[in-house]
């Protein structure tokens, strides 16, 4: 693996992926259009991390729009694409469906026509945990997928099925991970753990839907990419749960721990649960354990000292980040 293709280089998990394979010699092209689904600003800042650095290049594009992506498979070759661009949030997608078929299953379709046009033979798509709803936990990968709770979880079925496809016909080495609630620094404002965080230590009052007792397997960033980049060995046609493997946690659990790190108490606002979340998610990460060599290194505890180190150090801007429902 010489050079490869990155999908969405300025999200949480591409970005923390691209410094994975940047560290391991890897020359890295990113694309990302920087829409604005959330704050720029942490985009803005996943990229200063990565600007400047030996082997990356950023292009900014809509892989939504395969003339879009064309010209980067004709100036360069590509061993391996990392399919990690998304528009991602399940309430969000209710409103919006189209947004999300459009980048999420055209988008992926897209690179699978251009992989092969210019005879690319290796993609490692990033799904989500999100299409086990219904499924007895913990969840394994072999359980039916089929009745997924929102046009998200749709998109991203579209996305393997249609991988799967080129499989079939085209002969493509398909890696798939469905990804386990990450957090981390620099992690998603819409997703609990950031603006939990940010909410707490301002005094601002938390809402959470549901009673509190939904479960998340959450999973640090730098695991998941660090499983995501053992994804790009020849597996034929595989999905792999990347998970923290534990006992979920509750979110009230979760709240509590933060509580404890910031020295502050959390006032909440109870809402009733959305019908598009899940209420727990576990992993069985077995299947990464034996074919890839991967689990996780960092437990939550440890996760969640990090994550709130790095707010705390970055408080100047990311207090200002909108987390607005």
């Amino acid at each position: 693996m010489k050079k490869v293709l990155l999908t969405g280089a300025a999200g949480f998990v591409a970005s923390r992926t691209a410094l994975e394979l940047l560290k391991a010699g890897v020359e890295v092209v990113g694309l990302d259009n920087l829409n604005d689904a959330y704050d720029a600003k942490l985009k803005e800042h996943r990229l200063e991390m990565l600007k400047g650095l030996p082997g990356f290049h950023f292009y900014q594009g809509d892989f939504g729009e395969m003339e879009e992506v064309r010209p980067l498979f004709e100036q360069h070759e590509f061993d391996v694409v990392f399919n990690l661009g998304a528009r991602a949030g399940v309430r969000y997608s209710i409103e919006n469906p189209h947004v999300y078929l459009q980048s999420n299953a055209q988008g992926c379709l897209n690179i699978l026509e251009l992989m092969r046009e210019f005879s690319v033979k290796k993609i490692v798509l990033a799904s989500t945990s999100s299409l086990y709803a219904g499924q007895p936990m913990p969840f394994v990968e072999t359980l039916p997928v089929d009745r997924p709770l929102s046009p998200y979880a749709s998109s991203k079925k579209a996305a393997e099925v249609m991988c799967y496809t080129y499989h079939h016909l085209f002969n493509i080495d398909v890696t798939i991970f469905r990804y386990f609630t990450v957090y981390g620094p620099a992690g998603r404002p819409d997703m609990a753990p950031f603006r939990f965080i940010k909410w707490i230590h301002e005094g601002t009052p938390i809402t959470v839907f549901g009673d509190g007792k939904q479960s998340r397997d959450f999973t640090y960033v730098d695991d998941i990419a660090r499983g995501t980049v053992l994804g790009a060995k020849n597996v034929g046609y595989e999905i792999f749960n990347l998970g923290g493997g534990k006992e979920p946690i509750e979110l009230i659990q979760l709240i509590r721990m933060m509580e404890e790190r910031l020295g502050k108490k959390a006032e909440i606002i109870w809402k009733d649960a959305h019908s598009a979340d899940m209420k727990d998610t576990s992993a069985n990460i077995d299947k990464a354990k034996a074919m890839l060599g991967w689990e996780p290194q960092v437990g939550l505890e440890e996760g969640l000292d990090l994550t709130i180190s790095w707010y705390l150090e970055n408080l100047d801007w990311a207090s200002t980040v909108d987390v607005q429902l």
